[in-house]
């Protein structure tokens, strides 16, 4: 018995509102009514889409590496040659066999490619994976602030940020309109002077980014005796 037929076979016994049994034509309008609401719900079954999740290469190469960041480098098919590496101030690592590589401003899936070329002769796994352990970076606060040194940042961060982290002016010295920032870039020493008396105030100003390795100096104000 199919299971339409089980279905009009047991609305032969169902009654109608009255309480009288439902024949002829009504019960087959009844029956065909009952088999399109089952057949609804049979089909109203919840799907699930997983939606797209970034995978570990995906990350990896919203990475951009920089000086000071710690690496660890590892050859699955040559565990000896494992390493951990910081990337120097010149952007470059040292690995053994093969010396100096650039790794500042590649992506890990990058700076993987590079290492795979240079070790091609030496490797019967053709694989190697490069992670990223710790990303801080040094830049230094001098001048006339209250704890002046070396502050270690593991975050994007602006000079008054690092002033703020130097526990901030001595303001009883501080010239905050002439704050300098010295650079070390390819070409050369670069210096920019910041006014940070404005963004104290609340003075619309653009925050300047500090680079690993910059040098923030809080002048002191001239002094007329």
């Amino acid at each position: 018995m199919t299971k339409g037929s089980t279905i009009r076979t047991d609305l032969d016994r169902l009654p109608n509102n009255r309480g009288v049994f439902v024949g002829g034509r009504s019960r087959t309008m009844l029956a065909t009514l009952v088999v399109a609401i089952l057949t609804a719900m049979a089909g109203c079954q919840t799907t699930q889409t997983n939606a797209p999740v970034d995978t570990a290469a995906e990350q990896s190469n919203a990475i951009i590496l920089r000086e000071g960041d710690v690496l660890k480098i590892t050859f699955p098919g040559a565990p000896n040659l494992n390493d951990s590496q910081q990337i120097r101030r010149d952007g470059k690592i040292v690995l053994s066999m093969v010396g100096e590589v650039v790794a500042a401003g590649l992506t890990p899936a990058d700076l993987e490619k590079e290492i795979l070329k240079l070790y091609s002769s030496q490797l019967v796994t053709k694989e190697v994976t490069v992670t990223v352990t710790s990303s801080s970076f040094p830049v230094f606060v001098t001048g006339a602030v209250i704890r002046p040194g070396k502050i270690m940042s593991d975050h994007p961060i602006t000079a008054l940020e690092a002033i703020m982290e130097a526990g901030g002016f001595d303001y009883t010295k501080a010239n905050l309109g002439h704050v300098r920032v010295v650079r070390n870039e390819k070409d050369g020493t670069k210096n920019y002077t910041l006014n940070l008396k404005e963004a104290l105030e609340a003075k619309q100003s653009t925050p300047f980014y500090l680079k690993p390795s910059d040098i923030v100096y809080v002048p002191e104000k001239f002094s007329w005796f």
